[in-house]
């Protein structure tokens, strides 16, 4: 027997003793499965409750706050606890602004080359774009009827400086992403309530100008 069909036989063996259908997958496969249960939307929005532990501090830190998502534009993070704050992330640009809308730190992406690369892989997490996640991760996991999970792990040098690994948990949306940073620091993003909408709000498309 291959390797392959031992692979799928060992699932199903597993997948009978738990009663559901567990399915261990090739990346292509996986990929494909996440691809049919994510909701398929121009615009997503929802909030965020994030956990930080940095390396050499006991407590983490704990913000939440809002997100939008919206494809060929960008994210827009927005910190309301413990203090309000903005990030913009464009395909060419980032940018910080303070509660008062002044903008604390901008980059672009002609002055650090490295931007465009960081900031597609961002989008692709947020948005679970597995074409994009294909392009900058090596990709395991397992899909399940009621959700799936990937582990990805940079191929991309760029982001190997600073990023170990990122575990995404979803169904319909992405639900919870892990992040373990090459030099310790992990973050855990739990989404709250996502929802798909058909286009920006004046508001948050203003954002994208």
């Amino acid at each position: 027997m291959n390797t392959r069909r031992r692979q799928l036989v060992n699932a199903g063996l597993v997948g009978a003793l738990l009663g559901r259908p567990l399915l261990v997958l090739a990346a292509d496969d996986v990929l494909g499965r996440v691809r049919a249960q994510l909701k398929d939307a121009p615009v997503v929005r929802g909030g965020f409750e994030q956990l930080k532990t940095i390396k050499g501090f006991k407590q983490p830190l704990r913000s939440s706050g809002e997100f939008v998502v919206a494809r060929d534009k960008g994210i827009v993070w927005r910190v309301i606890k413990p203090f309000e704050s903005l990030l913009i992330v464009k395909p060419d640009s980032l940018q910080s602004r303070r509660a008062d809308g002044q903008v604390a730190m901008q980059m672009k992406a002609q002055d650090e080359p490295v931007l465009r690369t960081v900031n597609a892989m961002l989008f692709a997490v947020m948005s679970a774009d597995v074409a994009q996640l294909r392009q900058y991760f090596d990709v395991s996991g397992k899909a399940q009827a009621q959700g799936w999970q990937l582990h990805l792990v940079p191929r991309d040098a760029v982001l190997k400086e600073w990023l170990g690994q990122i575990d995404l948990e979803g169904g319909a949306f992405v639900r919870e992403v892990r992040l373990q940073e090459a030099r310790g620091d992990s973050s855990v993003i739990r989404i709250v309530d996502p929802v798909a909408e058909a286009q920006l709000r004046a508001a948050d498309a203003a954002l994208f100008r």
